[in-house]
C-alpha cells in the first residue's frame, strides 16, 4: 500500500483545496493518469498516479483543504480492480422491483447521472466545476437538448425552484424571467482580490501617463513580420518590444526594478517581467525569465506558450512566481486608459492600452497617427516622481524608435 500525496507547495502557497476527483475508490488506473485536482491561490495542480494500480482509499474529499505533502488517497501499485458482483445482485433487484420497492430505481438513476457526466464535453465539465451550476439544471442549445459551453458561459435555468451547488449552497433561483446566480469565489479569485487590496490600503500607489506614437513600430511589424514568422515561426507582436524595452529602462533605473521587504530595499540583478494574462479562472501573472538575454523572438514564443498554458490551467507555480516588474495589456479588450494596481512586493507596473488614431502636432502640422496611452504606476515610498516618469519616457522613445534597441542606445 502507498500514499498519494498533496504535492510539495513552495513558501508562498499554505494550502489548497480538491476542487476534483478523477477517479472512484477501487477504481484501476494506469501510470502517470489523473486522480485529483487541487487549486491553490495561484494555479491548479494535478495529482497523477504513481503507478499502475487501484486508489483503495479517497482521505480527503472534493472541497477538503489540504497542506503540502499531505496525505489525500491511498494506493495499491499492481492491484486490479474487483470485478462487480452484478449476477448475485440482480435477483435481488428483481425482486423489489416485483415487489414496487424504490430499492430497484436508485441503480438506474445512478446510472443516468454517470450517462449525463459521460455525455457532457470537457469543456462543459469545466465551465460547471467553476460556476457551481449543475448542466442539468441548464437548457441546452446543443442538438437534443445537449448543454454547449456557451450554455454555461451564459446559462438560462430551466424553470424549476432552485439550484444548487455541489456542495448544496443555492447558486441560483429562477423566478419567471428574472434569474440571479450565486456562486462562490474561487481560491484564484479570492487571492487576486486580496492582494489587489492590499496594494492599495499597504502602498503609496500613484500613477503617471504618458502617449507613444506607434507608427514606427507598426511600420517595421508590417515590413519585417512575414520573414520574422518565416524565420522564427512565431509571429511578430508589439509585446516583445515593450518587454525589450522595459528591460532596457529597468537598468537605467534600479529603483523600479526593486522590491521592498519590511525596512529592506531589494535590488535585483536580474530581470524577471510578469505578463498580465486573461483566463478563464481569471487574470494571471506568468513571469519570463531573464529578460535581458532573450531575443524578441523568443519573447513572443514564450508569451504564447505561457498563454496557451492559461488558458488550459496548466500554469505551473514556478511559471508565476518571482518576478520583478509586471506589464498589463488592457488595450487588447480596448481599454483606452486605466490605474494598473501594484502587485506586490513589486515596486512598479506597466499599463499598455488601446492603440487609436488621432490628430497630433508634429513639426507645427496636424497629423492622423495611431497613438497610445502609457500608464507607470509605482510605490512612491521606493521611487520618487522623477525616477517615474523619466523610465516611462524612456519607453516611450525606445518605442517610437525601435533602432535604439538594436543600436543599444
Amino acid at each position: 500500500m502507498a500514499d498519494i500525496k498533496a504535492p510539495v507547495f513552495p513558501e508562498s502557497v499554505a494550502d489548497g483545496t480538491i476542487v476534483e476527483w478523477h477517479v472512484a475508490e477501487g477504481q484501476q488506473v494506469n501510470r502517470d493518469d489523473l486522480l485529483a485536482e487541487i487549486e491553490t491561490d495561484k494555479v491548479v495542480l494535478e495529482v497523477v498516479a504513481p503507478d499502475d494500480g487501484v486508489v483503495t482509499q479517497i482521505v480527503k474529499q472534493v472541497d477538503d483543504t489540504v497542506l503540502s505533502d499531505e496525505l489525500i488517497a491511498q494506493f495499491e501499485a499492481g492491484a486490479s480492480a474487483a470485478a462487480a458482483p452484478a449476477a448475485e445482485e440482480a435477483p435481488a433487484e428483481s425482486a423489489q422491483a416485483a415487489d414496487g420497492g424504490e430499492p430497484a430505481q436508485a441503480p438506474a438513476q445512478n446510472a443516468s447521472n454517470d450517462a449525463d457526466h459521460k455525455d457532457q464535453s470537457p469543456a462543459v465539465r469545466k465551465a460547471a466545476k467553476e460556476s457551481g451550476v449543475d448542466p442539468k439544471n441548464v437548457e441546452g442549445s446543443g442538438r437534443g437538448g445537449r448543454v454547449t459551453k456557451t450554455d454555461m458561459a451564459n446559462p438560462t435555468l430551466k424553470a424549476d425552484s432552485s439550484i444548487k451547488s455541489d456542495s448544496g449552497r443555492p447558486v441560483a433561483e429562477s423566478v419567471g424571467e428574472r434569474t440571479e446566480k450565486r456562486v462562490p469565489m474561487t481560491r484564484l479569485r479570492k487571492r487576486v482580490a486580496e492582494r489587489l487590496l492590499s496594494a492599495s490600503q499597504d502602498t503609496a500607489m500613484l500613477t503617471t501617463f504618458n502617449e507613444v506614437n506607434m507608427k514606427p513600430l507598426m511600420d517595421m511589424r508590417a515590413k519585417y513580420k512575414e520573414q520574422f514568422e518565416k524565420r522564427h515561426g512565431v509571429r511578430l507582436g508589439f509585446m516583445s518590444l515593450f518587454v525589450k524595452a522595459a528591460t532596457e529602462a529597468l537598468k537605467r533605473f534600479p529603483a523600479v526594478n526593486a522590491s521592498l521587504d519590511g525596512d529592506d530595499i531589494v535590488y535585483h540583478g536580474f530581470y524577471d517581467i510578469g505578463v498580465a494574462v486573461s483566463s478563464d479562472r481569471g487574470l494571471v501573472v506568468p513571469v519570463l525569465r531573464d529578460t535581458d538575454r532573450m531575443s524578441m523572438a523568443d519573447v513572443e514564443s514564450r508569451i504564447r506558450e505561457l498563454g496557451g498554458l492559461a488558458q488550459k490551467g496548466k500554469l505551473g507555480l514556478d511559471d508565476m512566481t518571482g518576478g520583478t516588474f509586471t506589464i498589463s495589456n488592457g488595450g487588447v479588450f480596448g481599454s483606452l486608459m486605466s490605474t494598473p494596481i501594484l502587485n506586490p512586493p513589486q515596486t512598479a507596473i506597466l499599463g499598455m492600452h488601446a492603440i487609436n488614431e488621432r490628430p497630433m502636432a508634429v513639426d507645427g502640422k496636424v497629423e492622423i497617427l495611431p497613438m497610445m496611452y502609457l500608464a507607470l504606476s509605482y510605490d512612491h515610498r521606493m521611487i520618487d516622481g522623477k525616477e517615474a516618469v523619466q523610465f516611462l519616457v524612456t519607453i516611450k522613445e525606445l518605442v517610437e524608435d525601435p533602432a535604439m534597441l538594436l543600436l543599444d542606445l
